[in-house]
């Protein structure tokens, strides 16, 4: 028989330390303590809990041992003496702290065998929890889910207590552990292909002591993208770039970079003054202050609070739906008439209506048939006009560059139409994709992430990469449960992803980021066969007794607002 018994994520084995870069605080710890995110007093910084582990014990057991040894993991960035105490000469030559870190539910067991005579010297306790997620050692936030367990060996130590004899590679932390010293946060980088937008890149970062958190953000800001956007964004800092200092008066930040940027060469300062406040702010870091840049002391730029947003900007916050085949303009408020031409007019046969985001024109409007996809100028001789042929295509999607693209289910092929050629759609490199059961395709309005579907039930998100030359490095976002089914999805922002998903006991609408998997569920009451969003604005198309209406999500998030009543729906937005 053996022993098993439940620790908390806390326990009196180590001392919680609150700090904001500039100072630290003991509190003794009994249990799970909260600490607020804000109100640091210094406009660099972000309070924190730095954890303060001690030694193993002469009297302390096995259990003891593991969870002393967890705690010094928890402490081991900031004093990596106490973790190397709880080993074995053995374990001390092979362990190290790369690799992932793995992150467990606060809640453990630890299960050992029972008390023995005391000639024991040898003895394995296993730690079983609840897998939580995987922090890469890219910074990147995976979530994971199911049982976890790993079996420790533990021998005696000559002046008594346990040492731990094997260690794999990389550290042990809990959820609590994470949210005490880590903070999700949105690195800034160039789309590669059209070099006017920028991507955000979510990672988690470890608060440092030594250091504010603006210098640790912008550190990392210098550094390559999570996989999921290699080789699918670029960077305005050249290399070799490293940050020199980072300042802060009432109303002014001062960033010195060391860099081989010629101060006279002002080619990249746009985008690296984008990337630098919008990293900075978007984290709540600087945010309403000036910030200065200089080059190697050198006065490079000043970016102020009130600058052009265009970084992040989407041109356009139109909204549209479908009556009858029609597609008509909806204001705030209420319908304001059809679009001109063609599509204005009601047709049969048409749906999965897409609309890009021309800025040097009227946009155009995509539809699939039972042939293939047709576009139509929103001009009054604007007429439908097949572009891409096929039984089997996916729903049309536009991307921000003005291309239209489709995946052909039948040859297993990515399509591109580039409607300013009017040539032939052209195939584009998509090799992860191709024995896959593609359902559909959705770009995100950064120009860089895909959402892809395949199956009934399992959407992963892919980006184009190489200058949009490949769709590539797919990676999970959500999987439900056999029998339901993903009836559709969105792109709210470069962010968030809606799903919505049909289960045998209703529907479920989940907003998940694509950086860390965060969901966040939308209560839901009628029955929805659309979604489409932009930003905080939420649109869906319901199913009543008497055909379809369309509603908006309120701003309390919770509760639906009737826009149209009747023969309204397929919602839709500019790209997304």
């Amino acid at each position: 028989m053996t022993r098993t018994r439940r620790f908390a994520a806390v326990t009196a084995i180590m001392a919680a330390v609150t700090c904001t870069g500039s100072g630290c605080t003991v509190i003794p710890l009994s249990g799970p303590i909260a600490v607020s995110d804000v109100g640091a007093g210094d406009p660099l910084g972000r309070p924190f809990q730095r954890m303060i582990a001690i030694g193993p014990q002469r009297e302390w057991g096995p259990e003891e041992t593991i969870k002393g040894m967890q705690a010094a993991m928890a402490a081991y960035p900031d004093d990596p003496s106490v973790l190397q105490q709880y080993l074995t000469p053995e374990a001390k030559a092979t362990w190290n702290a790369s690799g992932p870190v793995t992150v467990i539910d606060d809640a453990f067991e630890i299960v050992a065998p029972p008390p023995g005579d005391g000639t024991e010297t040898v003895q394995t306790v296993t730690l079983k929890g609840s897998s939580v997620a995987s922090i890469k050692e890219d910074d990147s936030y995976v979530p994971t889910a199911g049982a976890w367990e790993r079996p420790y060996e533990l021998v005696k130590a000559p002046g008594g207590g346990y040492r731990v004899n094997a260690l794999p590679p990389g550290l042990l932390l809990t959820a609590s552990d994470v949210d005490r010293a880590y903070r999700p946060t949105n690195l800034y980088y160039l789309n590669r292909s059209t070099q006017d937008r920028l991507v955000v890149d979510r990672v988690r970062l470890r608060m440092k002591t030594t250091e504010r958190f603006a210098q640790t953000v912008l550190e990392r800001l210098l550094q390559q993208p999570t996989a999921a956007l290699q080789g699918a964004v670029s960077t305005s800092f050249p290399p070799g770039t490293a940050i020199e200092s980072v300042r802060s008066g009432e109303e002014r930040v001062v960033i010195d970079l060391a860099s081989p940027l010629d101060p006279l060469d002002l080619s990249a300062e746009d985008a690296l003054r984008a990337q630098i406040r919008y990293t900075l702010n978007n984290n709540d870091v600087a945010k309403g202050r000036i910030i200065e840049i200089q080059v190697n002391g050198e006065p490079y730029a000043v970016d102020r609070p009130n600058s052009d947003e265009h970084w992040l900007d989407d041109s356009g916050d139109h909204a549209y739906y479908v009556s009858r085949g029609a597609v008509r303009h909806l204001g705030k408020d209420r319908p304001e008439g059809v679009v001109p031409g063609a599509a204005g007019e009601p047709r049969e046969g048409y749906s999965d209506f897409a609309m890009s985001l021309s800025k040097d024109g009227p946009p155009l409007v995509a539809a699939l048939t039972t042939t293939g996809i047709s576009v139509a100028s929103l001009t009054q001789d604007g007429r439908w006009q097949e572009v891409i042929h096929g039984e089997s295509l996916t729903p049309p999607t536009w991307h921000r560059d003005g291309s239209l693209w489709t995946y052909d289910r039948d040859n297993a092929v990515l399509l591109r139409y580039d409607p300013a050629h009017g040539q032939a759609p052209e195939r584009v490199s998509a090799p992860e994709v191709e024995k896959l059961d593609v359902t559909r395709l959705r770009i995100a309005r950064d120009g860089v992430r895909v959402a892809v579907t395949t199956g009934k039930n399992t959407v992963q998100i892919g980006a184009l990469t190489g200058g949009g030359t490949m769709l590539g490095n797919l990676q999970l976002l959500t999987t439900i449960e056999m029998g339901s089914e993903i009836t559709d999805v969105a792109w709210g922002d470069d962010e968030h992803l809606l799903v919505l998903v049909q289960t045998k006991a209703g529907q479920i609408l989940n907003e998940i980021n694509v950086g860390d998997g965060e969901t966040t569920g939308v209560p839901l009451k009628d029955r929805l066969n659309s979604v489409a969003a932009l930003d905080d604005r939420i649109l869906a198309e319901a199913e009543t007794e008497k055909g379809t209406k369309l509603l908006e999500l309120n701003q309390d998030r919770q509760t639906w607002a009737t826009k149209l009543e009747t023969d309204a729906g397929a919602p839709l937005f500019p790209l997304g």
